[in-house]
C-alpha cells in the first residue's frame, strides 16, 4: 500500500528569497518611478551645468554688444535666441545670468532652512517663555507679507544679489520655522521620545536624536518646492532694479530691458521669461518627487 504524500509546491522553494530594501533605496526608487520629477531633475541639472560652463558653451560676452547685430530675431546664424536692442547675444546673457539666479535661489534657501531649524525646534518642543517669545516673533513676521518685508529689507540694503539673497533668506525662515515647530509639537509626546525622556537623555539630545531626524525630510522638501519661487523672487528683483546691475546678466533685468521692444521685439522679454518658468516648474517637480520619496506612508500609497 503506497501512502500519498501531500503536494509540495516546489516553485516557491526554487524562487530566491527577496532581500527588503533599505529606506534609501525604497526612497530612490520612488523617486526614479516619477517621470516628472526624473525630468525636472535633468533639466535642472543640465541648467545649472551650463551656467557653469557658459563660457565654453558660447564665444559672445553677455555684457557687451555688437553694433552690427541689434535686434537679431531668434533662430539666426550665429544667435539662436536672437540679439536684444544693445546687440548683446540673449543666450549668452541667460546662460551667465544662471551664475547670479541659481546662487540667489539656493543660498536662501539653504540659510533660512537652518535658521527655521532651530526656531522650529525651540518653538514647537519648549512651552516656556523662550518658546512663547521664538512662536509669537515669527507670528509678527508672519503678519507682514513676504514680497513687500523682501522689498523693503532690499531697499534698505541696497540693489545687489547679496541684498537679494539676504531679504529672501529673512522672508522664508519664517514659514521653514512654522513648518518644524508644527512636526516638532506633533511629534514632542509620541511614544519614542517618552521612551527617550525615561531614558533619561536631556531635551537637547532628545531634539538632536529623535526629533531632528523626523524633521529634516520635511524641510528638504519644503526648501526644494521654495527653491522655484525663490526663482521668481530673484527674477522679480531684478525686473525693479533691486539686483545686479547694468550691465550685468541677469533674467529680470533681461524682462525689464526688453519691456519698451514688446511689439517689435518681443523674444528679449519672452525667452528669458519662458526659461524662469521652465526652471521655477522643474523646482517644483523635483520637491514633489522628493515629498513621495521621504514620505513612507505616501510611497506606500504609491
Amino acid at each position: 500500500m503506497t501512502t500519498m504524500l501531500p503536494a509540495v509546491a516546489t516553485e516557491g522553494m526554487r524562487s530566491e528569497e527577496r532581500i527588503p530594501l533599505s529606506a534609501f533605496q525604497q526612497g530612490r526608487a520612488a523617486f526614479l518611478a516619477d517621470r516628472m520629477a526624473v525630468a525636472g531633475l535633468a533639466i535642472l541639472v543640465l541648467a545649472v551645468l551650463a551656467s557653469i560652463f557658459a563660457p565654453w558653451l558660447t564665444s559672445y560676452d553677455p555684457n557687451i554688444g555688437d553694433t552690427d547685430a541689434y535686434l537679431v530675431p531668434p533662430f539666426s546664424p550665429g544667435h539662436i535666441f536672437g540679439t536684444d536692442n544693445q546687440g548683446r547675444d540673449i543666450l549668452a546673457r541667460i546662460l551667465y545670468g544662471g551664475q547670479l539666479v541659481f546662487p540667489e535661489a539656493v543660498i536662501p534657501v539653504v540659510v533660512a532652512s537652518i535658521l527655521g531649524m532651530a526656531l522650529g525646534l525651540i518653538g514647537g518642543f519648549f512651552r516656556g517663555v523662550f518658546g512663547e517669545i521664538v512662536m509669537r516673533t515669527l507670528d509678527v513676521l508672519f503678519a507682514i507679507p513676504m514680497v513687500l518685508l523682501a522689498i523693503a529689507i532690499a531697499a534698505t540694503l541696497g540693489s545687489g544679489p547679496p541684498t537679494v539673497i539676504v531679504s529672501m533668506a529673512v522672508v522664508i525662515t519664517p514659514y521653514v520655522a512654522r513648518v518644524v515647530a508644527t512636526t516638532t509639537a506633533q511629534l514632542r509626546n509620541a511614544p519614542f521620545v517618552d521612551a527617550a525622556r525615561c531614558a533619561g537623555f536631556s531635551r537637547w539630545k532628545i531634539l538632536r536624536r529623535e526629533i531632528l531626524p523626523h524633521v529634516i525630510p520635511a524641510v528638504v522638501v519644503y526648501g526644494t518646492t521654495n527653491m522655484g519661487a525663490m526663482i521668481v523672487f530673484a527674477a522679480g528683483f531684478g525686473f525693479l532694479g533691486l539686483g545686479a546691475q547694468p550691465p550685468t546678466a541677469d533674467w529680470g533685468a533681461m524682462i525689464a530691458g526688453g519691456m519698451k521692444s514688446l511689439a517689435s521685439a518681443p523674444w528679449i522679454s519672452t525667452v528669458p521669461g519662458i526659461v524662469i518658468v521652465i526652471v521655477a516648474v522643474a523646482f517644483n517637480y523635483v520637491g514633489d518627487g522628493l515629498r513621495v520619496a521621504l514620505d513612507p506612508r505616501l510611497r506606500t500609497r504609491r
